[in-house]
Formats: structure tokens, C-alpha cells, sequence
């Protein structure tokens, strides 16, 4: 697991796994969670994740309890390599939901529950499940906006999925509020793997597209995006960069350890 790698893995204070979307597949079917485990937290953070980091110490907290972290976003992945960490390559959150996804049978063995913002997509889901036998292995809860600042509807949600015997855990309604609500709800939620993964379910269903392969070759999915939806993630893109460039200047005079 992450926290046995060596002090060169780590940067913006974060230590980074060098599993590849198939390794990390292949460790939550053969590492299953107990009680005394609890959950087991995974974070695929892009230049978004690193920018918060710097202002929310909600999350930071959350990524420090992290079991397995990611580089999603393709600037942080580069800046690993600059910085000597041992990263296979990419590995997004839509990398990691597309391998679960491609191995229904494997998936028998879980239970799975899902945290989305749209009926949508729990309608997606439900056909999804029913087409590849697993509609009794599968739960989904749509919460509030603004639901991980509320005490009540996070104990609410977390007995909800412990009530589900769940021991896979897709968190799908973005960052901070998907790790906050790990992170916080931590003793009340079973032992299972959780995934934040924002969009990635959407995708692996088709609801949101992917962008194409020359697209994602060229490191240009941040362009797709905007293209999809230009005042939001314009906006989100531009404040994040200058977060980004922020976190890089004190990582790199940060000692490492």
C-alpha cells in the first residue's frame, strides 16, 4: 500500500502510489477491508485536489488518511516525474471505474453502493446493473447539495451504506465534498474500499462522453471540458492553475521526508 513507499514518492505533502489502474483494481478485490481496517480511502487528485489542499484543511485531512493516492490530472503526474516519484503513468479516476466496470463478474463479490448527484445516473446505473446480473449487489443514494456540512444527513448517508453491507464505495459527487465525507464519517461508515472518483461513473455509462483518444494522448482533456462547459469550468480551470503554480512553489522548498 502507499504508506510503505519510499520518502521519493512524496510531493505537495501527499504520498503517491505507483499502481496502475488494473493494479489498483486488482488490490481492492484482493485486500478486502475489516473492521479494524475500516475504510479505506483512494484519491485521484488533479490540479483542483492540490489547489484546495493549500485552503481546506478538511481535506487535507482526509488526503492525509488516504490509503492509495493517484495522479490524475496530467500536471501533477508531470510534476511527479520532475520530482523522482515512481508513477506508472496517468492513472485517472475514469482509468480505475472503467476497469471495475469491465469485470462484472468480479464484482459479484462486492457490494456495491454509489453516491451521485442525479437520478440520471442512478437510472444508468440501475440498467447497467440489470444488463450484467448485479441489480441485487447495487445501491444509490442521491444527497443534498451541501449535504457533507450537514452532521445529520452525513450520519444519515453513512448508516445508509453501512446498512447496505457495502464493501466498495464510488463516491461520485466531486471534490472536497466526496473525501470530507469519508474522511468525516470514518467510524461510521463499514469497512469497505471508497473511491472518489467525480465524473468517472458518468462516463464509464456514457452519459457524459469521453473525450477522444488523440484528446487524452495531447493531455487535453482540461479543453474538452471547457468545451463542454465553458462558464463553469473555465472558471474552475483558471482558479485552479494559479493554486497549482502556489502549491509547486512551497513543495518545492517543502523538506522532503
Amino acid at each position: 500500500m502507499t504508506r510503505s513507499l519510499s520518502p521519493s514518492s512524496r510531493i505537495f505533502g501527499l504520498t503517491i502510489s505507483p499502481l496502475t489502474a488494473t493494479g489498483v483494481v486488482d488490490h481492492l478485490f484482493a485486500t478486502p477491508r475489516t473492521e479494524t481496517d475500516g475504510p479505506g480511502l483512494i484519491v485521484t487528485p488533479n490540479i483542483q485536489h492540490i489547489a484546495l489542499l493549500r485552503q481546506d484543511p478538511a481535506l487535507r485531512a482526509a488526503c492525509d488518511q488516504a490509503e492509495i493516492i493517484l495522479c490524475d490530472g496530467f500536471p501533477v503526474y508531470y510534476y511527479a516525474r520532475l520530482r523522482g516519484c515512481p508513477v506508472p503513468g496517468r492513472v485517472t479516476g475514469c482509468d480505475v471505474v472503467a476497469a471495475l466496470f469491465a469485470a462484472p463478474d468480479r464484482l459479484r463479490q462486492t457490494r456495491l453502493f454509489c453516491v451521485v448527484d442525479r437520478p440520471e445516473t442512478v437510472t444508468a446505473l440501475e440498467h447497467w446493473a440489470a444488463r450484467h446480473g448485479l441489480s441485487d449487489r447495487i445501491a444509490t443514494a442521491i444527497p443534498p447539495f451541501g449535504f457533507e456540512q450537514d452532521a445529520a444527513t452525513c450520519r444519515a448517508l453513512a448508516e445508509t451504506i453501512r446498512a447496505q453491507g457495502t464493501t466498495l464505495l464510488l463516491m461520485g459527487v466531486g471534490a472536497p465534498r466526496s473525501e470530507r465525507f469519508v474522511a468525516e464519517a470514518r467510524s461510521l461508515l463499514p469497512p469497505c474500499w471508497a473511491l472518489c472518483i467525480g465524473q468517472a461513473i458518468k462516463i464509464a455509462l456514457g452519459l457524459t462522453p469521453r473525450p477522444p483518444r488523440l484528446v487524452q494522448r495531447l493531455n487535453l482533456e482540461w479543453l474538452w471540458r471547457i468545451g463542454l462547459e465553458p462558464g463553469r469550468m473555465s472558471q474552475r480551470y483558471l482558479h485552479s492553475l494559479f493554486g497549482f503554480l502556489a502549491a509547486i512553489g512551497e513543495d518545492l522548498f517543502r523538506p522532503r521526508r
